[in-house]
């Protein structure tokens, strides 16, 4: 009667996994409710079945999930764009967000702007990259004079 129930959860932690097959959330479980299967059905005892049930799952999740996490999520890389992020530059066309238009000048090319407030930003202030989303740099104005920042253009 306990193979059933070790089937069952079996058959249950497989369409977990199976469900997410990327993140695998159940194969541990699915280990170890094969191994106190098997110990069912060789005769052993039902503390025996779920404390080998245990430490098949522990001693599993614990051996690959350092393995398992570099898999599943790759440290992400980062690309030249991120390093635009926290740079000041200069608007050349002014930003409003309510109609869509806006451009600054950004390590030599002209990228299409937003504000990151929403406030209006009008063309020549100095402005400071916040976050870029596609080909969009979300800005807001900078303190600072263009003179201390690298590649920040002024076309006052």
């Amino acid at each position: 009667m306990n193979e059933l129930i070790w089937l069952a959860l079996l058959v249950v932690f497989l369409i977990v996994e199976a469900a997410y097959p990327i993140h695998l959330v159940s194969i541990w479980f699915a280990a170890g409710a094969l191994v106190a299967m098997i110990t069912c059905a060789l005769g052993g005892a039902l503390w025996l079945q779920i404390l080998l049930f245990i430490l098949t799952s522990a001693l599993l999740l614990a051996a690959l999930w350092p393995f398992i996490r570099k898999v599943v999520n790759p440290k992400l890389v980062a690309t030249n764009v991120d390093a635009l992020v926290g740079s000041v530059c200069v608007v050349t066309a002014a930003i409003d967000n309510v109609e869509a238009s806006g451009q600054v000048k950004l390590g030599g090319m002209e990228w299409s702007a937003r504000s990151t407030s929403g406030a209006p930003i009008p063309a020549g202030m100095r402005v400071k990259v916040d976050r870029i989303e596609g080909v969009k740099a979300f800005v807001s104005p900078a303190e600072a004079p263009a003179e201390t920042f690298p590649g920040a253009e002024s076309h006052l």
